[in-house]
């Protein structure tokens, strides 16, 4: 940091790309909760001091660190997003509590893969928690500018000093509780706990109860998270001020909720033939879909470049104690591995672990690599070779047994030769384009890179259906298959080079298919490209079926953003806006200015097209920091929706004033969640009524229910006579019917909408309001393949799905004789499960599709 009397000058802390703080993907840091200043995308794996000061707080999970200047200025350097949840894994601090620094000294050293698998973004952000009596001048780098380490970053200047905490009159109060925060006391919570003071006009010092270190301030981030509070801990909470009640019950709300796990582990799965009871066909492969689709091209290997070394050496006197020391430390590294899987049960690891260690200690791999030594290769390329020599070998055989051992062969050669290389890690290969990529695992940023080279799709022995590189992946439309098992790579040795078939529907990889399948799944690519353009073309033209219903197509979305989204991909208004996303991620309620606004531009964005707007939908299972309620045995069938209302009034009057607030009223309709009688919804339209009435207001909204649980969908001609729409949300009403927690993995293939039980309420919801209002379906449900036709069959009016899938879901009804299909609904209600009315449904619209002039009723094919 360079220092004049006026300026502060702080330094890049690490090489990487601008990203101004308020576009960090994190409501803290975007809004500025924990103070100004700028943060970059990190292009290298240290981070160095921007400037000459003290360290006075490192986090526990090494992830944060907080530097003051001597002329008080304090600085937080916050290592990636959600980063505290590895709890340190991938950092190595350099510095600790107490140590002086100069500028541009290391601080701390990190895995930039490591993170970026168990983080939400490896994005940096250096914040100015407390300014000290300076100012932050507007920065001068654009979003996206590329900084060398140690470029100026940020400049300070000299501003009238505040002092560091307004000392706060009136009475006193405390509080003694348990922290409930997984991660303890880290940035997040420190800076709500500074908003609440600031919110509240008080003074609140935060103290580890029976400890001997003295209390840390709320106004001061690094002296809360000095205190090294973890979850279990002990706090005595002491506040001074006319409202220090008020603030201590938002800071004990704040700190006895645990928060959200950001990255859960992903649950283990079933593969596609174990959970769907299919055989696996001569040459097929299976796997879990994490990104749907069908790809056409030739199998590619993937494999992290292998670490640069040496390429001639310095004699066998000096090249061949290097290889036996790199291959002791590998092997000590092996048993230490196999150890540890041992003591942790993984049988089938250690023995893994076990045979690499045996494979190393063969001494003619060593014997062969000696022999490259003597023709006067390094250490490193000499076992290069050998192994490369000994896979050649291996896959020559033909037999597969030995050729699937080849991973392992490479796994040793990568091992050893990083022990041996003092270079930094290489760039990656060039890789053909519309290649199916085959690895073992890539990492998120491995596969931003490899997808620039626009693979046609992605096949992983590891990975989950959860993991980033799964989102990524669904995110470019990149089909992938994840957890395909260790065969994968060792039939990719195996198998012919020409093109395979990624079948990412079923869950199938077919790595030597017969020209028939070639011919049958090129054209099918073809058809689809050409769906897809004939789709987007049509997108802003109604969805009529061939019998000539005309369905509505609307968006489910998030907010103005996505509403955006929306208008653009030609939906026909939005039937479903989830409110709830302004209240998270705050410290309290957003008040009526801040809902209307958001509001009012997802009106704007679909230019008088109806904007269907949920009202929070908040419960036990999901709590705000704010909004305190009870625990519950079963957070599912607790308060929830609607039924908050009883106890928190509040929240829905200011959201009623916000929703009042904008124009057109009549494009507006609010919708009320978890509705389970008509008394419910009766209350709130007279609530409405009367703020619109005190308002001045000629129009009115419509005013809506969802069909969630079973008594709505029974009671749905009542529901019907007070509401001027009903919206089906499938994805609850499937859970409660079937009695099937949808967030417990083991049910998630049996929780199916197509559940005979389930298809018979949403006809009792359509038979109910029948001539009294329409019904939509928002759930997910809406945008099934299979059960969207059944559900315009059944009388639905409007479908809701996401943006992207508007155009396909018009085009899909477009193609509906949705007549003949309601003829076969007393057939499909009478089968005995879901698995059924799937078999039975796709057969019939398989037909369907085949003889697209027929407008005749065909009866179902029996099973």
């Amino acid at each position: 940091m360079s220092e004049s009397s006026q300026t502060l000058t702080l330094l890049a802390p690490v090489a990487g790309l601008v990203v101004p703080l308020a576009a960090v993907p994190d409501p803290v840091f975007a809004g500025q909760a924990l103070g100004e200043g700028i943060a970059l995308d990190p292009l290298g794996e240290c981070l160095h001091a921007p400037c000459d000061g003290e360290v006075v707080q490192c986090a526990r999970t090494h992830h944060a660190l907080t530097l003051r200047t001597e002329a008080g200025v304090e600085l937080l350097l916050h290592l990636g997003l959600d980063t505290v949840e590895l709890q340190g894994q991938g950092i190595e601090p350099l510095v600790g509590v107490g140590d002086r620094v100069r500028a541009g000294d290391p601080l701390c050293r990190f895995d930039a893969d490591a993170l970026a698998r168990g983080a939400s973004a490896l994005i940096t952000p250096l914040v100015i928690t407390e300014a000290g009596g300076w100012r932050l001048r507007e920065p001068s780098l654009a979003a996206g500018a590329r900084v060398a380490l140690g470029e100026p970053l940020l400049v300070l200047e000299a501003a009238v000093a505040e002092s560091r905490e307004t000392l706060a009159g009136g009475p006193e109060a405390e509080r003694r509780l348990t922290l409930a925060l997984a991660a303890g006391l880290h940035a997040r919570p420190a800076a709500r706990l500074r908003a609440i003071v600031r919110e509240h006009g008080v003074s609140l010092a935060v103290h580890h109860d029976g400890a001997e270190s003295p209390g840390a301030s709320a106004v001061s981030l690094s002296a809360l998270m000095n205190l090294g509070l973890v979850e279990g801990s002990a706090v005595r909470l002491s506040a001074r001020g006319e409202r220090a009640e008020a603030a201590l019950d938002a800071a004990e709300a704040l700190l006895t909720t645990p928060e959200a796990e950001t990255h859960p582990a992903p649950q283990p799965q079933a593969t596609p033939n174990e959970a769907l009871g299919e055989a696996l066909q001569e040459g097929e492969l299976a796997g879990l879909v994490a990104s749907p689709g069908l790809a056409l091209g030739p199998l590619v290997a993937y494999r992290p470049p292998l670490p640069a070394v040496p390429h001639d050496g310095e004699g066998e006197a000096v090249e061949a104690p290097r290889l036996n020391a790199a291959l002791a430390r590998v092997g000590e590294a092996l048993a230490r591995d196999e150890a540890e899987a041992t003591r942790s049960g993984q049988i089938a690891e250690a023995e893994i672990f076990a045979a690499h260690g045996a494979w190393l200690a063969d001494p003619d791999l060593a014997a062969a690599a000696v022999e490259r030594i003597r023709d006067g290769r390094g250490a490193g390329q000499a076992w290069r070779e050998a192994l490369d020599a000994e896979a050649e070998r291996l896959k020559a055989t033909g037999n597969a047994l030995l050729a699937a051992r080849v991973a392992d062969l490479r796994d040793l050669q990568r091992r050893v030769m990083a022990e041996l290389s003092d270079a930094a890690t290489p760039d990656l290969p060039e890789l053909p384009e519309n290649a199916l990529l085959v690895a073992e695992e890539l990492t998120p940023s491995e596969l931003v890179a490899v997808a620039a080279r626009r693979p046609a799709g992605l096949c992983l022995a590891g990975g989950g259906t959860t993991s980033h590189v799964a989102i990524l992946a669904r995110a470019r439309g990149i089909p992938c298959l994840v957890a395909m098992g260790p065969g994968l790579l060792a039939a990719l040795d195996t198998a012919p080079s020409e093109a395979a078939i990624l079948d990412a529907e079923r869950g199938r990889l077919v790595t030597a298919p017969s020209e028939a399948q070639v011919v049958e799944v090129t054209a099918r690519l073809e058809a689809r490209r050409r769906e897809a353009e004939a789709a987007r073309a049509a997108a802003f033209e109604p969805a009529i079926t061939r019998d000539g219903r005309e369905v509505e197509v609307c968006a489910n979305i998030g907010g103005a953003e996505e509403a955006r989204l929306a208008a653009a991909a030609g939906a026909d208004g939005v039937g479903l806006l989830r409110s709830e996303f302004l209240f998270l991620e705050r410290d309290s309620a957003p008040d009526e200015v801040t809902q209307r606004a958001e509001y009012q531009a997802a009106l704007a964005a679909l230019g008088g097209k109806p904007v269907i707007i949920r009202t929070l939908d908040i419960g036990a299972d999901k709590q705000l920091p704010y909004l305190r309620l009870p625990a519950v045995p079963n957070p599912a069938l607790g308060v929830r929706g609607a039924r908050l209302w009883a106890s928190h009034p509040e929240l829905l009057e200011t959201q009623l004033r916000a929703l009042l607030g904008v124009t057109p009223l009549d494009a507006l309709h609010i919708m009320l969640p978890m509705v389970s009688e008509a008394g419910e919804l009766r209350q709130v339209r007279q609530r409405l009524e009367a703020i619109a009435a005190e308002l001045g207001l000629g129009a009115r909204p419509r005013l809506g229910a969802m069909i969630e649980v079973p008594s709505a969908a029974l009671c749905a001609a009542s529901l019907a006579a007070e509401a001027d729409f009903l919206s089906i949300g499938t994805n609850d009403l499937t859970q409660y019917t079937l009695a099937m927690d949808r967030e417990d993995p083991a049910l998630t293939a049996r929780a199916d909408v197509l559940h005979p039980a389930v298809l018979r309420l949403i006809q009792a919801t359509v038979a109910g309001a029948a001539g009294r209002c329409p019904v939509g379906v928002c759930g997910a449900a809406a945008g099934d393949t299979l059960a969207a036709p059944l559900l315009v069959a059944l009388g639905v009016d409007e479908l809701s799905v996401e943006p992207a899938r508007v155009p396909a879901v018009k085009a899909a009804l477009r193609r509906l004789d949705a007549a003949a299909l309601a003829a076969e609904l007393p057939e499909l209600l009478a089968l005995d499960d879901a698995a059924a009315v799937r078999e039975r449904l796709a057969a019939w619209l398989a037909r369907a599709d085949a003889t697209p002039d027929t407008t005749t009723t065909t009866t179902l094919e029996r099973c």
